[in-house]
């Protein structure tokens, strides 16, 4: 042993161990709770689609979306016989609530293929349990944007017309028109969603197909996973698919909304005659998008018990998103102020003081407290990780977009370069109804799909568990 003046031998050191306590706000959230293995995802998720009875709160929902499109059924059918004249656009307010729904749906159809393509590429793993819906959501929402213009002349007989063809009356679609420009890019869009969604199905429903015990939904799904077999072929063609797709989904993610903004970009008119509406709109469209994914994803995570997969980490970064882009959102609402102001131009200038001080300024009040108020509560972690504060944001961005696509429309419409033209727009009791009716749609589809369809992916689940992660790093060896 060493006297007290030497210094004991290295061996006798003892390295001193203290415990050190990580704050809680340091450690990671995990993207997929622990205890969970390749056989308690697969049961939990097919167990919602597979159940016997239908559960009693689907059977409440599904019936008031279905209501919803019952009066979307009756409006359109009053529509086709009367003509746009039920709804209340004037002079000089020729476009009103149809462009506007047309323009806030196609907005919330942007989180699915931001969260499913984009984020698939970037190799971000908390997509994985919220890709699916918000995937089906996009296609939901696109389906109901597109009534808009299909009926929104009170004549869909004559959509034809938005199509090239040849036609011995030399009645050429005008291809100089941002409204055609539109009927390229929404269908581009939801064709491309479409096969993105439907390719990521196949193996589940191959999973459902196994464990179905029904014969009738044993073929249905054997049906639509069309000869899945998991052989490893079947995994190398699956995979070079479905990067392909979500190669091709990025740049509709810009493309889309970029078009749809030029429908008013394009116009000689105050409010609307911007050339910062491409990335304004796009940053808006995520804002809504992300904002509507977590409106149905906090429910359907509670109904379904889906905590262990919907993770808080899921719902934060959600949350993280939704502030970024509303940032970007309030900037552009800013930069609107000093481009008009800047410009000189007397037209631009009253356009701007109308819009705060106007018939319409509680609107404009409301917009800024919706889009750019309410989202500043995600600085604060405790408002992010609480479920129902990110509710509580995310249905005040849900009206606030809404605010904000009246403001762009009827608010610069409704003030004519002649004061001889000034008129009000309100919107008549059919427009809501058509409104209304979309949304009954919108929800009716949902309710459907996760009542018959996964709604988390079951084999990407699988990738998060403690097993595959063994397995991933022995070939990585």
């Amino acid at each position: 042993m060493a006297t007290k003046d030497e210094k004991p031998p290295l061996h006798e050191l003892r390295p001193v161990t203290q415990e050190v306590r990580i704050p809680e706000r340091f450690i990671p959230t995990p993207t997929i709770e622990p205890g969970h293995n390749f056989a308690t995802i697969t049961d939990h998720i097919s167990t919602i689609v597979l159940r016997r009875k239908t559960p009693f709160g689907w059977l409440i929902g599904f019936l008031i979306a279905l209501g919803g499109v019952g009066l979307l059924m009756a409006t359109l059918a009053l529509l086709v016989g009367k003509g746009v004249g039920i709804w209340g656009i004037n002079h000089p307010v020729g476009w009103g609530m149809d462009i506007i729904n047309f323009v806030w749906w196609i907005g919330i159809g942007h989180a699915g293929t931001l969260i499913s393509a984009i984020l698939l590429l970037l190799r971000q793993e908390w997509r994985t349990s919220i890709n699916r819906f918000a995937e089906a959501m996009t296609l939901f929402a696109v389906a109901s944007a597109g009534l808009y213009p299909a009926f929104h002349t009170g004549r869909p007989w004559y959509d034809f017309w938005l199509f090239p063809y040849p036609n011995t009356m030399t009645l050429w679609p005008q291809f100089r028109s941002p409204l055609m420009w539109d009927v390229f890019a929404v269908s581009t869009y939801a064709t491309v969603s479409a096969l993105f969604w439907y390719v990521g199905l196949i193996p589940d429903l191959a999973t459902l197909r196994d464990r179905a015990t029904n014969l009738w939904v044993k073929r249905a799904y054997g049906a639509f996973a069309l000869g899945w077999r998991g052989s490893a072929k079947h995994w190398h063609r699956y995979e070079h698919a479905y990067l392909l797709l979500a190669g091709l989904s990025t740049p509709l993610v810009l493309s889309v909304h970029t078009i749809v903004s030029f429908d008013f970009a394009v116009a000689q008119l105050p409010g609307w005659h911007a050339t910062f509406f491409p990335p304004y709109f796009v940053a808006g469209a995520v804002f809504a998008g992300f904002a509507m994914v977590l409106t149905l994803a906090i429910p359907a995570r509670k109904f379904f018990r889906l905590e262990d997969f919907i993770t808080m980490k899921h719902l934060e970064n959600m949350g993280k998103v939704m502030l970024a882009t509303g940032l970007i959102v309030a900037y552009a609402y800013a930069m609107e102020w000093y481009y008009g102001l800047y410009s000189g131009n007397v037209f631009e200038t009253f356009m701007l003081k109308n819009r705060a001080t106007g018939p319409y300024w509680k609107m404009y009040v409301a917009l800024w407290v919706c889009n750019g108020l309410a989202p500043q509560m995600m600085w604060l972690k405790r408002c992010r990780t609480s479920t129902f504060w990110l509710f509580v944001t995310a249905m005040f961005v849900n009206v606030g977009m809404w605010l904000e696509r009246f403001v762009i429309i009827p608010a610069s419409l409704h003030r004519d370069f002649l004061v001889s033209s000034w008129g009000m727009y309100h919107g008549s009791k059919y427009d809501w109804s058509f409104f209304i009716g979309s949304i009954g749609l919108f929800f009716a589809l949902l309710f459907l799909f996760v009542r018959f369809l996964p709604m988390i992916s079951i084999f990407e689940m699988r990738t998060l568990v403690p097993e595959a992660q063994v397995h991933a790093e022995g070939e990585e060896h």
